[in-house]
């Protein structure tokens, strides 16, 4: 918040910083909550370093980026709690280890590694191209991650909070490794042809057994040794090398090219741009005057589509089909308090009770 808005929803806030004046608690808990601070960081005598809670590779102009915003953190909480949670219902239920997580080490060929996960997904080598929409493509790739026993969600602000919309750029999305319930989780503000870069990225942090959250420079290449590999990987995964030879051959000379074949292999324009960059099919100025038309053009349609839309349908992306199944029926048994349950959808009495219809999970 500017200081500007700050003095307009508390007239004195110049006179506190002063010290002039100091506010009540009952102000000071309105602003607590309205910069999502917990009140007790204001009786500290210096301000806690906020750290993030798992591994990130993000960086700026090849500097570490610091202060997480209370969004990103509140968010990696919440499905920290979820994962704790579903952790331990698996093993409760004898569920074995993942035999994937962890499977795979820098040394190998991402191009082994993008064959190996599709072969894990079920996924033939041309899936997207059968499918008519970047939407479909996604919720078949969803819908194949989570069937092998990956946990997936989307969302687009903390919990179910729309006032507090997440930050594509502070991040696109993270992954929580774990052997029995490991979690990605995708920035819903993104773009759905993004989406599956992102998802793939995932999938193959998690075949390294290094979770965290990726280096998505707005798309660009990243310097990590990592971030490198990941990169490879989900390139190999939704644009082989083989056919993306191919296929631009036929459009190089097109208007847009980029764009037809996004539609083409179901991925953003970027991802496309980038991977002819690295195929040496286009030279480094060509690709950075396209990304920074495409940042201009996707700023100008996301704000102009920002709105809602069916909150119980938002929900099952937001929470993914397994984990409020693996929920609702531990509740329905009696294995788990519904205080939980709540706590852990985010929901509570009739929204709770018709989110479980919506689903088939509740008579």
């Amino acid at each position: 918040m500017s200081k500007e808005d700050l003095c307009t929803k508390f007239p004195k806030y110049l006179e506190w910083l002063s010290g002039n004046q100091q506010p009540t608690i009952k102000q000071l808990e309105k602003f607590a909550a309205q910069t999502y601070t917990p009140l007790g960081y204001f009786f500290l005598s210096d301000p806690p370093e906020e750290r993030l809670p798992i591994p990130d590779f993000r960086t700026v102009t090849d500097q570490r980026v610091s202060r997480p915003s209370p969004h990103l953190l509140d968010t990696i909480f919440a499905i920290q709690l979820r994962q704790e949670w579903m952790r331990g219902f698996l093993i409760e239920q004898g569920e074995p280890r993942l035999p994937f997580v962890g499977s795979r080490t820098l040394q190998d060929k991402p191009e082994e590694v993008a064959r190996e996960i599709r072969r894990t997904l079920g996924l033939e080598a041309r899936w997207s191209r059968t499918l008519p929409t970047w939407e479909e493509a996604l919720r078949t790739l969803v819908q194949n991650i989570e069937s092998v026993g990956v946990l997936v969600m989307i969302n687009g602000v903390v919990e179910n909070n729309t006032h507090r919309p997440l930050d594509v750029e502070e991040f696109r999305g993270f992954v929580l490794c774990d052997h029995h319930a490991p979690v990605i989780f995708i920035n819903g503000r993104d773009a759905k042809a993004a989406q599956m870069f992102t998802l793939v990225h995932e999938l193959a942090h998690l075949w390294l057994g290094q979770g965290g959250i990726p280096d998505f420079n707005a798309l660009l290449p990243s310097g990590n040794a990592v971030e490198i590999f990941c990169n490879k990987v989900a390139a190999e995964f939704l644009v082989p090398a083989g056919e993306m030879k191919n296929a631009w051959e036929e459009v190089k000379r097109a208007e847009k090219p980029f764009e037809r074949l996004a539609r083409f292999f179901k991925v953003s324009p970027v991802v496309v741009a980038r991977r002819v960059l690295e195929m040496e099919l286009i030279n480094r100025k060509r690709f950075f005057d396209f990304y920074q038309e495409y940042l201009e053009t996707t700023a100008e349609r996301r704000a102009r589509s920002a709105g809602g839309g069916d909150f119980y349908r938002t929900l099952g992306s937001r929470l993914g089909m397994r984990f409020p199944s693996a929920v609702y029926g531990a509740a329905r048994e009696g294995r788990l308090q519904y205080r939980d349950a709540y706590q852990l959808t985010g929901l509570s009495g009739s929204s709770y009770d018709r989110f479980g219809r919506e689903l088939g999970l509740t008579p």
